[in-house]
């Protein structure tokens, strides 16, 4: 595979609280190709959009892309990501470091910032996930 198009998401009920990782795979013709969700245990709003990218960035390497495009709606980490912002926050540090380790793996990556509205399939995992989880405890 070419081109993997990645859509993430991340979410806590509180902030910290429960929290999930919704994930999408796209190919180069914007078919769906994979989606993944997953529950992270108790932790921050931006601790979950870096999970969420860990994991993708994980199963990414089963589909051998050469380009992958990830989109994200959190500002924050995309703008940590391309350098803009340094990370300061002590516990997303590793997290972050754990995303630049991973994206050695692939040829070229890139990052966006994508608006809510455009992640909902990713969001909707988070949010069936969380549902899921919390009625069961």
């Amino acid at each position: 595979m070419k081109k993997l198009i990645i859509y993430t998401d991340g979410g806590a009920r509180g902030n910290p609280g429960p929290a999930a990782a919704g994930i999408v795979f796209y190919n180069d013709q914007q078919e769906k190709i994979a989606e993944f969700s997953k529950f992270l245990g108790h932790v921050t709003n931006n601790q979950a959009e870096y999970k969420s990218l860990i994991l993708a960035l994980e199963k990414a390497k089963t589909y051998k892309p050469q380009i992958i495009e990830v989109f994200l709606d959190s500002e924050l980490v995309v703008n940590q990501l391309s350098g803009h912002y340094r990370v300061k926050n002590k516990d997303l540090k590793p997290l972050y470091q754990q995303v630049l380790k991973l994206t050695e793996r692939f040829d070229k990556i890139s990052f966006f910032h994508t608006l809510r509205k455009n992640n909902k399939l990713a969001d909707k995992l988070v949010s069936q996930t969380l549902d899921i989880h919390l009625q069961r405890h």
